[in-house]
């Protein structure tokens, strides 16, 4: 088992700082839902580092309005945006058929949380049809693009993992009742295992992939959750001995770029950090950690199996 990794950024660091004094230039990198919340502090890093950064969002009119102050803010003209609805299998497919040449940093930013029960056309559970199906397709249709050299994949998951592992005889909620934080915890489980699977697929091609908990930000990611449960939640935590500390979204997006550009995490794949750093075990008692479910390799075998074949996607190398 390799030696848990460490870095010397931690709760409080903020995505520029991560950045400082690396050069990105001539990388090219794609960040979904880099329109708003930590995504657009994600993509201001990556841009204030050299990168040329394409924002795929669901809103292009706000996209372009992230992109124009940015380029301003840091200098860097090469921030473009492309429509992306990661709930729509077409929308997805059309981005990767419109992407050429190569990517050498993939950040699967984008989700959805604790929404009530909505199903997509295909009868899909929303919030794993967007976290986990709608990335799936992706990553896998720029597969070529990827095999850049030292191309990373970074997937943004969550603590709400450990409300859920992958319920494979029943993803979509069709036979069990519905509970919104069980279905946002088996697709944040589900953002952990692609990693895992796609480091043993991959590996070969210098393809690495990871996840991480941005930490607790208010962003309109709480859209769904009124006041009084989000106080609910701060006080189960408080309860806990363990209070809900918050995140300005500068500090939620460090760990992204942790994940993206630290030569410590150079080659290594299916890990899950917290605050800068690997996460340790979910054991009782704790808010955090990573649960033994999120890096079994046989969940993650049966993760990708069961996404090919429900999206009809061919073998990948």
């Amino acid at each position: 088992m390799s030696e848990r990794i460490t870095t010397p950024f931690g709760f409080e660091t903020t995505a520029l700082e991560v950045v400082e004094g690396v050069d990105l230039s001539g990388r090219r990198a794609v960040v979904t839902g880099g329109a708003s919340g930590i995504g657009v502090e994600t993509v201001r890093a990556l841009a204030a580092a050299g990168a040329e950064v394409t924002i795929a969002a669901r809103n292009v009119e706000a996209g372009n309005r992230v992109a124009a102050s940015l380029a301003e803010a840091t200098g860097n003209k090469n921030i473009f945006v492309a429509p992306l609805e990661l709930t729509s299998q077409e929308s997805v497919k059309e981005f990767v058929r419109g992407w050429d040449g190569p990517l050498h940093l993939l950040i699967n930013n984008a989700g959805v949380m604790a929404t009530p029960l909505t199903r997509t056309p295909e009868g899909w559970e929303l919030q794993f049809a967007t976290n986990h199906f709608g990335h799936f397709t992706l990553t896998l249709g720029l597969f070529d693009s990827l095999r850049a050299e030292g191309a990373r994949v970074v997937n943004v998951s969550s603590t709400g993992h450990l409300a859920s592992p992958v319920v494979f005889d029943d993803i979509h909620f069709e036979r069990r009742e519905y509970d919104r934080w069980a279905a946002y915890g088996q697709s944040k489980t589900a953002n952990v295992l692609f990693g895992v699977e796609a480091g043993k697929r991959w590996g070969a091609e210098g393809i690495t992939m990871n996840a991480l908990m941005p930490g607790g930000i208010l962003t309109a990611l709480q859209r769904h959750i009124t006041p009084e449960e989000l106080e609910e939640r701060r006080r189960l935590r408080g309860a806990s001995g363990k209070p809900m500390q918050l995140k300005t979204p500068e500090q939620g997006a460090a760990t992204t770029l942790v994940l993206a550009v630290s030569p410590l995490v150079e080659g290594r794949s299916g890990l899950y950090f917290e605050d800068g750093n690997e996460a340790l075990p979910h054991t009782a008692g704790m808010t955090n950690g990573l649960a033994a479910y999120a890096h079994d390799p046989e969940a993650a075998a049966q993760l990708w199996k069961v996404s090919e074949e429900t999206l009809k996607i061919g073998e990948q190398a």
